[in-house]
């Protein structure tokens, strides 16, 4: 039994999130105080000052064994290793952001972003803190409050672009379909509720243990609330059918926000979708020998995912579109993980989320970069003859590509491997289907991703002059393709960390 804290003594395992509410104040202060070229440079050093002080703490946390798990704040927060892996990637996912969404500094150029530099990191800061507290909340009331405030946010950020049709356009759909999944998942919470008579997940997961030992199956009622749930998570993370917002958010949202939209609310859609799953439902995969409706449901909804993604992608021009439905199918290849229902699933999924937070990243940094020097451009004929035009960029897409699909040496490779083997150490004949449609889907990606690595060196281009992108996203391109390709050559001490973290 882990032990409760109350309110002041949970603020010392708090810090994370105190770090950003104060580097959100002074995000805040410092923009309607500072004037001039002084005041983005503030802006950017005070937010990743605070995203800073949030990771190092957080990873503190996870490297330290003698802090033990604990419940924050009345049971309502799980202080736990879990929580505190994916607190340490929030915080590095928004630093990446924060940096390539830098307003330049060149002149005439982003003379609107500059103006609203603050309300942008502000609004990341609010974000992140709502990341943090969905992948700790413990209670029905905290993941939802949570997760909307994410979501409200994140349908602010989607159409920052407020002269852009595409960007409005795509923020209206994010708040159409957000509020749908929304009202659905608060409903299906409302059936639990009333039949445990509690938000708590542990007191949840008594009632459905219960009910489920006394009708010796899973009641109607738990599995219509669950999908109602389900519905919400499934919102979060872009699996279909709940997918239909992504493709026109991410494109007509500023590039960095797509970024950040595809790695950090996904990553904690799963997060929570994990906790809720192991502590409010203690899911298995079977049940007297019998599949059970969440490894069949879970299933269904994977392999759909990934059918959409991939094979939608395949008619894409627009390279920032083709990577949002690239995004959806990285969902489905995660719920294939989360079908085992077991510890290699939960670590699968985990480290496939670190590994697509590398190569994601930087596929839409190159993006931004190809755009802003080809004059918005996002369609594939701005990338052709991009090989000789800019060989940093090119050689980093490529890889980022590369991993994406799923090819060694690559990351990516890696990641998809532990997800795939942990089905079919399941066994069953249910996993082998899932593995063989997950292993076809990547297959079928390789097509579309491979348009993009053949129009860089291929084809070429009618402008053949060099595309010099700035310094600092040049390096950040490197700096992440670096990783994507050391980790598919040496991943072993990620790994153990997850497994090991997440058997603490």
């Amino acid at each position: 039994m882990l032990e409760t804290l109350d309110n002041v003594r949970s603020l010392i395992w708090f810090l994370p999130e105190v770090a950003i509410v104060a580097g959100l104040l002074l995000v805040i202060l410092w923009d309607l105080v500072a004037r001039g070229r002084s005041r983005i440079i503030g802006l950017v050093v005070l937010t990743l000052a605070a995203l800073a002080t949030s990771g190092v703490l957080s990873g503190a946390y996870l490297a330290t064994e003698s802090v033990k798990p604990v419940l924050l704040f009345h049971g309502m927060l799980s202080f736990d290793a879990y929580a505190h892996l994916f607190r340490l990637l929030f915080a590095g996912v928004a630093a990446v952001v924060v940096v390539f969404a830098a307003p330049s500094s060149e002149t005439g150029a982003g003379t609107r972003s500059r103006n609203g530099a603050g309300e942008f990191f502000a609004l990341l800061l609010v974000v992140t803190l709502g990341l943090n507290l969905m992948v700790m909340s413990r209670n029905l009331l905290m993941i939802y409050l949570s997760l909307e405030m994410v979501s409200v946010i994140s349908f602010v950020l989607a159409g920052f672009k407020i002269d852009d049709r595409k960007s409005s356009e795509g923020a209206l759909k994010y708040v159409i379909f957000g509020g749908t999944a929304s009202g659905i998942m608060l409903y299906g919470m409302s059936w639990l509720f009333g039949l445990a008579r509690s938000l708590d997940l542990a007191d949840i997961a008594t009632r459905v243990s219960l009910d489920t030992a006394h009708e010796g199956r899973v009641p109607l009622a738990i599995l219509v609330a669950v999908i109602c749930v389900m519905a919400g998570f499934g919102y979060k993370i872009s699996a279909a059918p709940f997918h239909m917002w992504a493709p026109d958010v991410y494109e007509g949202a500023p590039t960095s926000v797509t970024a950040f939209l595809s790695v950090g609310p996904k990553a904690a859609g799963f997060a929570v979708l994990v906790r809720f799953f192991q502590e409010a439902l203690h899911a298995t995969a079977r049940f007297d020998g019998r599949l059970t409706p969440w490894a069949i449901i879970a299933g269904a909804v994977a392999m759909a995912t990934m059918v959409v993604g991939n094979f939608t992608a395949l008619h894409q021009s627009n390279v920032k579109r083709m990577l949002a439905y690239s995004s959806i199918a990285h969902a489905g290849y995660m719920l294939l993980g989360f079908c085992v229902f077991d510890i290699a699933g939960v670590s699968a999924i985990i480290f496939y989320v670190i590994t697509y937070a590398f190569m994601n990243l930087g596929a839409f940094l190159v993006v931004s970069a190809v755009a802003e020097r080809s004059g918005g451009n996002e369609d594939i004929d701005a990338y052709h003859g991009l090989g000789s035009r800019a060989p940093v960029l090119a050689a980093s897409m490529a890889v980022f590509l590369f991993s994406l699909a799923g090819l060694p040496p690559f990351a990516g490779f890696v990641g998809k491997f532990y997800i795939f083997a942990s089905l079919v150490n399941a066994g069953g004949h249910w996993n082998w289907i899932l593995a063989t449609v997950g292993v076809i889907n990547s297959v079928v990606s390789l097509f579309y991703y491979a348009r993009v690595v053949r129009a860089m060196y291929l084809t070429k281009a009618t402008d053949t002059s060099p595309l010099a992108a700035r310094t600092v996203w040049s390096a950040a391109t490197l700096v992440l393709a670096v990783p994507t390709l050391l980790i598919g050559i040496y991943w072993a001490p990620i790994y153990d960390l997850v497994s090991t973290s997440l058997s603490r």
